[in-house]
């Protein structure tokens, strides 16, 4: 039994014993529950019996449900069954049968069913078989069992024996908006504007709600650009102007701590000087008042010593007084000198010293060259930076390298003619204050010379070097006559519109499905002539302008032109057109008049036909496949077809093996139709004059088809050898005019030639 339990599940596969009788898990009121729970199961039978009679069948089916989900959940709460290890295999006997339970949803049995017919159709024979004999009851371990499975069928959890998750159903998928609320500003539903809250709204189609929208994030996106572009200029302005105020600020600190350096220095010098004077008049009167107290010292031994010893003297006898004197007079003159000497009793100094008068003037003028600052250097001009102007404006830069202080700047330039700059040229001025200056009113894609001056109170420094600044070309003009197109691509031709040569052009294109659609769907760069083959896509309308770039920068968008792939679209060439024919104004038509009298033809040219009266177009350089038509009259001599650019121009059209034509001739009443190539044509006869011919080129199998538009009949093919890309061309041998018709998609009987 257990080897057949674990092979694969399959529905209706379990097997049960002969005495083994199982109720199954029908928790919706059928006659043979087992009464477990009397009060519990009759209130359960009024509820579904009152369910089942007031709602539909779909209804109560998800009532049902739901009541199926709570009773098992209420079980499981009886039960104390809510882990879910609980209901593991310690409750179940390992060799006990399992009993399977099927992913499906269970069946919903209405009260007026057989009791017989309650069996849940998701047990297998032998479960059933097991119910009948009559095992089972709430609580026993086989019910224990199923309660486990149940539980999990209605969690959505996995059954433990197949190992596979019960998803319950899903609801139908909400029906798709197709409308969009312009007054909500939100998609809806068509059947929501038809009874809803919208029904009063303006509505418009998802689609080209969409398409509006693009539009408007297109126009904002650009207005976005434009505004960055805008901060971008204005942060690199505060950038310069912040950057020129730290170096004015640096400029002036190191001058100011250079001139207070410079006075405390003087000041310094000064304090040595006076106090050098101060000790030299010091030293000077404590000398002289050393000199005149040892004068007054001597005077004062010399007195004392004359005191004494006249005193001796005058105390000598009389007789020793005569033998001494001699010495008395001695000291008797000596006396006399020393009293007739006058003794200088006034101080020779005073004590107190000379006020100093301090001389602050040099220190005056060291404070008052503060603000005199030197003359500037010269300052250094920048190199042009790239897209750094305009048709008519040019922003051009410059440096101070050194520390000097900078009130204004003075810019000026002239323009640069013929390689000579310098020489005879206006020279214009602007008084600046920051590194920087925007050059205004100047001539588009013209070179100009600049020089730089900085100045401040001490005067104005000398001249930088020279640069040469170039403003941006002048916008192209784009010769809309000459576009040429096809299907796959347009060859697009445009003047440069300025004196000066340019570095290289720029085609942007705007894939437009409506008018108003904005925004540069696809740009060719880097073009070095006036003319660009651009791939495109078929059947498509393309906006098409161009621009001319130079180390300036770009120019403005030409006036642009409108390119339409729906077929080959080509104008007749005037340099390859015979003086008697006259080409229209929009290259489409060609006119032999009657010639009265004989003008003077101009000289023939390698380019144009001399003899053969024609004319060729100037189709698209694009392999593929191309198609004209050509409208004609029926009593008129002409010739159709296509030769290579080189076809002697002196010879007629499908005469030579580089043409292949279509050539009528009317003489009435008969029509002659040739199809010319080497001046040999095949046996054809056409019964039907076309009046309008249709030409299809096609490269790839190089083929040229003829056909008759107006019964959409093929008249002949050639077989040609194209390794080079020819030209239409077009005869008139009688006085009439050819129209041709360009611009069309290819008729569906030309797309099987």
């Amino acid at each position: 039994m257990e080897e057949e339990a674990g092979e694969a599940p399959e529905l209706d596969r379990s097997t049960a014993p002969r005495d083994f009788h199982f109720y199954p898990l029908d928790l919706y009121d059928s006659e043979d529950r087992m009464p477990i729970f009397q009060e519990e199961s009759s209130r359960m039978r009024r509820e579904a019996h009152v369910e089942m009679t007031s709602e539909p069948r779909g209804a109560a089916k998800g009532r049902s449900q739901r009541h199926f989900e709570g009773e098992v959940d209420e079980l499981v709460r009886l039960y104390g069954l809510e882990d879910d290890h609980e209901l593991g295999d310690a409750f179940v006997d390992r060799n006990m049968p399992r009993i399977e339970v099927s992913e499906y949803p269970p069946y919903v049995m209405t009260r007026g069913e057989p009791a017989g017919e309650q069996r849940d159709w998701r047990l297998t024979e032998a479960a059933a078989e097991a119910e009948d004999l009559g095992f089972g009851g709430w609580g026993s371990e086989g019910q224990c069992q199923d309660l486990r499975e149940a539980y999990r069928y209605t969690h959505g959890r996995a059954s433990e024996e197949y190992e596979c998750y019960v998803i319950p159903e899903e609801e139908d998928e909400e029906e798709a908006a197709d409308v969009f609320c312009v007054t909500c500003k939100t998609p809806v539903r068509a059947l929501e504007k038809a009874f809803e809250e919208h029904k009063e709204h303006e509505v418009t189609p998802l689609s080209k709600a969409l398409e509006s929208a693009k539009d408007e994030i297109h126009k904002n996106m650009y207005r976005l650009e434009k505004q960055i572009i805008e901060m971008e200029n204005f942060a690199s302005h505060l950038e310069e102007v912040f950057i020129t105020v730290e170096e004015n600020f640096g400029r002036q600190e190191q001058n100011f701590e250079s001139h207070y350096n410079e006075i405390l220095e003087t000041l310094a010098q000064k304090y040595e000087e006076k106090i050098h004077t101060l000790g030299e008049k010091k030293k000077e009167k404590l000398e002289a008042l050393y000199g005149q107290l040892v004068s007054c010292g001597e005077n004062l031994d010399t007195c004392k010593e004359l005191m004494e010893t006249i005193e001796e003297m005058c105390h000598e006898e009389k007789v020793d007084f005569i033998k001494v004197s001699e010495e008395w007079l001695f000291y008797i003159n000596r006396l006399r000198r020393f009293l007739e000497t006058k003794t200088d009793v006034d101080i020779s100094t005073q004590p107190a010293l000379e006020d100093q008068s301090l001389d602050f003037s040099d220190v005056e003028q060291l404070l008052g060259s503060i603000n005199t600052i030197p003359v500037p250097s010269a300052p250094v001009i920048n190199p042009q930076a790239p897209n750094s102007a305009t048709g008519s404006s040019v922003r051009v830069c410059w440096s101070l390298y050194s520390d000097d202080t900078v009130e204004s700047y003075q810019l000026s330039y002239r323009p640069v003619r013929d390689s000579s700059p310098g020489k005879d040229q206006a020279e214009f001025t602007i008084t600046v204050k920051e590194t920087y200056c925007l050059v205004i009113n100047l001539v588009p894609n013209t070179q100009y010379e600049f020089w730089v001056t900085a100045q401040n109170k001490a005067g104005v420094s000398s001249a930088s070097e020279c640069a040469v600044y170039m403003t941006a070309p002048s916008a192209p003009i784009i010769k809309s006559k000459e576009i040429r197109s096809c299907e796959e691509a347009a060859l697009i031709c445009w003047e440069s519109g300025n004196l000066n040569p340019v570095d290289s052009y720029t085609v942007e294109l705007i894939q437009a499905e409506t008018p108003g659609s904005s925004g540069v769907t696809e740009s060719v760069v880097g073009i070095p002539t006036c003319e660009a083959l651009v791939q495109l896509q078929p059947q498509q309308t393309y906006t098409i302008s161009v621009r001319a770039l130079n180390v300036g920068g770009p120019s403005a968008r030409s006036e642009p032109a409108t390119v339409h792939t729906a077929g080959s679209c080509f104008r007749l060439n005037q340099h390859t057109c015979h003086p008697w024919l006259t080409i229209s104004e929009d290259g489409l038509t060609a006119v032999r008049s009657v010639r009265t009298t004989s003008a003077r033809e101009p000289p023939p040219r390698s380019t144009r036909f001399s003899r053969c009266v024609a004319v060729m177009g100037n189709l698209i350089p694009v392999r593929g496949r191309h198609y004209w038509e050509v409208e004609v009259d029926e009593h008129l001599d002409y010739t159709v077809g296509v030769a290579f650019e080189d076809v002697p121009k002196q010879e007629d059209l499908g005469t030579n093996s580089l043409s292949w034509c279509m050539r009528h001739t009317w003489a009435s009443p008969r029509h002659k139709y040739e199809f010319l190539h080497n001046k040999m044509t095949p046996d054809i006869r056409i019964t039907v004059s076309p009046r309008k011919i249709g030409i299809l080129l096609d490269y790839e199998n190089s083929k040229l088809s003829f056909f008759n538009v107006d019964i959409a009949q093929h008249l002949y093919t050639f077989s040609c050898q194209l390794d080079r890309f020819v030209h239409p061309c077009f005869s008139l041998e009688k006085p009439g005019c050819l129209k041709i018709h360009d611009g069309i998609s290819m008729p569906k009987h030309v797309t099987f030639y």
